[in-house]
């Protein structure tokens, strides 16, 4: 299938969505599909709630650090190579997940896990850009994130499910099968889509993030995107131990009700791909933000009511997932698009950002949960999601301020 790109005709092959979504996959996979098995977990490992949650956090970290060095990589030898030794990395940190003996055992696999498996998930978009210019794209991620989001969909019920039969390990079992699928795919079937290609030292490559962070526009588009990934790993930090001990959901029944996120996140991300280019990027960023301010909101009228109950905590959730499907896609396109130059160094800075914000959010989360004068209330997520959607709404607000440079037209 020959794409083509509209400021750049040399692309003459690119690669089929079905590989896109299979290297996209891996990581969300990946942070979502032990979910259920949290509490288990602490038995098994005899660790606390803290140690369990820094087993996520850990991944969090990973991928944030990780993303810096993948980017700029890709920019400079291109980013096939990059993408197979990254899945590579992944199957190797899976492996080591399934035989660890102690919970800093597995923190170190989960480590490398992360690492590997973050290549795929920041580099598709780079790939994306590769082929189309900021509406186009954006209308192209929406859809390859949907294509996407549909196994951690899944991801938590089958977890559930998986550990009901074959404990913590049985997750880890369906990682190290998907992550092999993806490591082949990139390897037989993933195309070179970066033609401009620098033959730059090491160094160079990486002040790539300087002339980036010139620019007014980027930090605009990337803080979007931050405190959007704030407002959702903020839920992830506290979402299980509130179903586990507060509603005493069974990790089966905890997974069901987590995909009612995924499947917002789906819809929105369907919105985006058919709208995004009839509509432009800052039409859906400001629609997916008052989306996701309107689901914290839901969730503290709730809380202040006095109404803790599964549906209470999920089904706003719902409209926090649409929200930010219809949101991320443009913000993502629009920071990959200030300097096209520069996609793949882009692309990781910003995923950087939104995964170590996130996590961020999501060890404060669980702090407040646990030892906090909030602790065991709901209201320890609901105020750092709350944070997290007003700072999303006052940056999205700041794209039409920023200047850019001549070529690329802000909010699009």
């Amino acid at each position: 299938m020959d794409y083509g790109h509209p400021e750049q005709n040399r692309i003459v092959e690119a690669p089929s969505l079905g590989v896109l979504i299979a290297i996209s996959t891996v990581s969300p996979l990946a942070m979502q599909i032990y979910l259920p098995s949290l509490a288990g977990m602490m038995i098994v490992f005899s660790a606390s709630a803290g140690e369990i949650q820094l087993s996520m956090s850990a991944y969090f970290i990973a991928v944030a650090v990780s993303q810096l060095f993948w980017g700029p990589l890709s920019d400079q030898f291109g980013r096939r190579p990059v993408i197979v030794a990254g899945m590579a990395l992944f199957v190797a940190g899976t492996v080591w997940c399934l035989f660890a003996p102690t919970i800093e055992w597995l923190i170190a696999a989960r480590v490398l896990q992360a690492a590997g498996g973050s290549a795929g998930m920041v580099l598709a978009r780079a790939i994306v850009r590769d082929l189309y210019g900021p509406a186009q794209a954006a209308s192209r991620i929406g859809y390859v994130m949907m294509g996407m989001a549909v196994m951690p969909t899944i991801a938590p019920a089958l977890g559930g499910v998986l550990d009901a039969y074959y404990g913590w390990q049985g997750g880890f079992f369906l990682l190290l099968l998907i992550g092999l699928g993806a490591f082949l795919a990139s390897y037989l079937f993933l195309p070179e889509t970066n033609r401009s290609r620098r033959s730059a030292g090491f160094g160079r490559a990486f002040r790539a993030y300087g002339t980036l962070m010139s620019e007014p526009l980027f930090w605009s588009y990337a803080l979007t995107a931050a405190f959007a990934a704030m407002t959702y790993f903020a839920y992830l930090g506290g979402a299980p131990f509130i179903a586990a001990q507060l509603l005493a959901l069974s990790a089966a029944d905890m997974g069901l009700y987590f995909m009612f996120v995924a499947i917002g996140y789906i819809a929105g991300n369907f919105l985006s791909g058919k709208f995004s280019e009839r509509l432009g990027l800052y039409p859906m960023i400001i629609s997916g933000t008052l989306l996701s301010a309107v689901a914290v909101a839901m969730m503290a009228g709730f809380a202040s009511a006095g109404i803790v109950t599964a549906a209470s905590l999920f089904l706003p959730m719902f409209v926090l997932g649409l929200g930010n499907g219809v949101c991320l896609p443009s913000t993502i396109s629009g920071a990959v698009s200030v300097r096209p130059e520069l996609a793949g160094a882009a692309s990781g800075l910003v995923a950087s950002m939104q995964v170590g914000l996130g996590a961020a959010a999501g060890t404060l989360v669980a702090w407040l949960f646990a030892d906090s004068f909030l602790a065991g209330s709901a209201w320890s997520m609901i105020l750092i999601m709350a944070l997290g959607a007003a700072a999303n709404l006052v940056a999205a607000m700041t794209i039409k301020r920023a200047t850019a440079p001549q070529r690329f037209v802000p909010a699009e």
